[in-house]
C-alpha cells in the first residue's frame, strides 16, 4: 500500500550574544539576544500516485460508520495523546465537506479493541516510502477496497502539542485519500516547522554542546603580531584539553582553515567595538520555539586592540563561558578576578 509521510523540519534560530569584556574589569553574565531566523528546510517526502482530484464530490472508503479511532501510545506512555487526536479528529469533521468531498465522522476510543484505524505513538518511525526521517506515516486510502482493518497511523512522540496535532491532522488525511499537493497545504504540505516538548536552554545545560569535540578557526590578520596570537590561542586551547576543573575532561580541538564551530578573530565588529577588550557570539538551534537557544552549535570570539599576551587570557574566559560557565564563579580560576597582570601572565600552566 503507498504510504504518505510529513518530514520534520525544526525552525532554526540563530541566536547572539554579544558582551564586552575590558581588560580592567570584571563583566557580568551575558544576557542572549535574538540575532535572525534560520531558514527552515526539508528532506524528500513519499513517492507521489495518481489520484482523483480532492474536493469532488465522493464515496467516504471508510463508509458512512464513524471511523472508530483507537490510541497504542508506545513512545511516551506519561502522556495523554487522546486530546490532541481528538482535535485533529474534530478538525477533518469540521471541514469534510469543503476539502474532501464527503462527509467524514470520527469516534476517538482510545483503548476501543476492534477499531478502524489505529494511530500509534512511536519514538521513531519505521522507514515510510522513501523517507527514512519522517514524524508521520500513513496509508493512502481513496478506495474501500485498500482498507485491512484495523489500518494503523504512526506519529512521532517528542513534539510540542500544536505539532504534534498538526502531524496527526496531516496523516488523517491521507486515509482520507489527500496527497501532498491537496488543500488545505497548511496542513498536508510535505514539510512544515514543527516544535519540540520544552527542553533546557543552553544556558541551563552542564554542557551546551552535541559532542566534546571541536573545529577552530583563527583569523589573525588582523591581530598587531598575528605569529604571537596564533601561540596565545593555542596556550588557551592546550589548557583546556589538559581538563581544568570545573570543565569536561574530553574536550579536543582541531584546527581548521573552512568552517569551524569555534572561531577566533581580531579587529572591531559591528557587533563588538569594546576598546582594548574582547565579545562573543554564541549560535545555536531552538527546537522547542521558545526563543532561546537549547544547543550551540557556534561560538565566535572577537578580540579588539589586545595586547598579543593578553590574548589566551581573553579566547579562555570566553570559551569557558561557552562551554557551560556562564557565572565568573563557575569558570577556572585563572578566569577568575583576574588583574591585568595576571591575564598577561602565563596563566595556563
Amino acid at each position: 500500500m503507498t504510504v504518505r509521510s510529513l518530514v520534520l523540519v525544526l525552525l532554526v534560530v540563530l541566536a547572539g550574544c554579544a558582551t564586552p569584556l575590558d581588560p580592567g574589569e570584571r563583566t557580568a553574565s551575558p544576557t542572549v539576544e535574538t540575532e535572525a531566523a534560520g531558514t527552515a528546510t526539508g528532506l524528500a517526502t513519499g513517492t507521489q500516485t495518481t489520484r482523483a482530484t480532492s474536493g469532488a464530490p465522493g464515496a467516504n472508503p471508510w463508509g458512512t460508520d464513524p471511523v472508530v479511532v483507537a490510541i497504542r501510545n508506545e513512545g511516551n506512555p506519561d502522556r495523554d495523546f487522546a486530546p490532541l487526536v481528538r482535535e485533529a479528529a474534530t478538525f477533518w469533521e469540521g471541514n469534510d465537506e469543503r476539502y474532501l468531498g464527503f462527509p467524514v465522522e470520527y469516534e476517538v476510543r482510545p483503548d476501543a479493541s476492534n477499531p478502524d484505524l489505529v494511530v500509534k505513538f512511536v519514538d521513531r518511525v519505521p522507514d515510510c516510502g522513501d523517507v527514512s526521517d519522517a514524524v508521520g506515516c500513513a496509508p493512502l486510502v481513496t478506495d474501500p477496497r485498500q482498507i485491512d482493518r484495523s489500518e494503523t497511523v504512526r506519529v512521532k512522540t517528542g513534539l510540542a502539542d500544536d505539532s504534534t496535532t498538526l502531524v496527526v491532522e496531516h496523516e488523517l488525511g491521507h486515509t482520507l485519500g489527500l496527497s501532498h499537493d491537496d488543500p488545505p497545504h497548511e496542513v498536508m504540505q510535505a514539510e512544515s516547522v514543527l516544535y519540540t516538548e520544552p527542553q533546557p536552554n543552553a544556558t541551563e545545560r552542564a554542557f551546551p554542546w552535541d559532542d566534546a569535540d571541536f573545529t577552530v578557526h583563527v583569523d589573525a590578520a588582523n591581530a598587531s603580531d598575528p605569529a604571537g596570537a596564533r601561540r596565545q590561542v593555542d596556550h588557551a586551547l592546550g589548557y583546556y584539553e589538559d581538563d581544568p576543573p570545573g570543565m569536561p575532561d574530553n574536550l579536543t580541538f582541531q584546527r581548521t582553515d573552512g568552517d569551524a564551530e569555534i572561531r577566533i578573530r581580531f579587529g572591531a565588529t559591528q557587533t563588538c567595538r569594546a576598546a582594548s577588550g574582547s565579545c562573543v557570539n554564541t549560535y545555536g538551534t531552538d527546537p522547542d520555539g521558545d526563543g532561546a537557544i537549547e544547543t550551540y552549535t557556534r561560538v565566535e570570539i572577537t578580540l579588539v586592540e589586545l595586547d598579543t599576551d593578553a590574548v589566551g587570557w581573553h579566547v579562555g574566559y570566553w570559551l569557558a563561558h561557552a562551554f557551560g560557565a556562564e557565572a565568573d564563579g563557575e569558570k577556572p580560576p585563572p578566569f577568575r578576578e583576574a588583574s591585568g597582570r595576571e591575564r598577561r601572565s602565563e596563566w595556563w600552566t
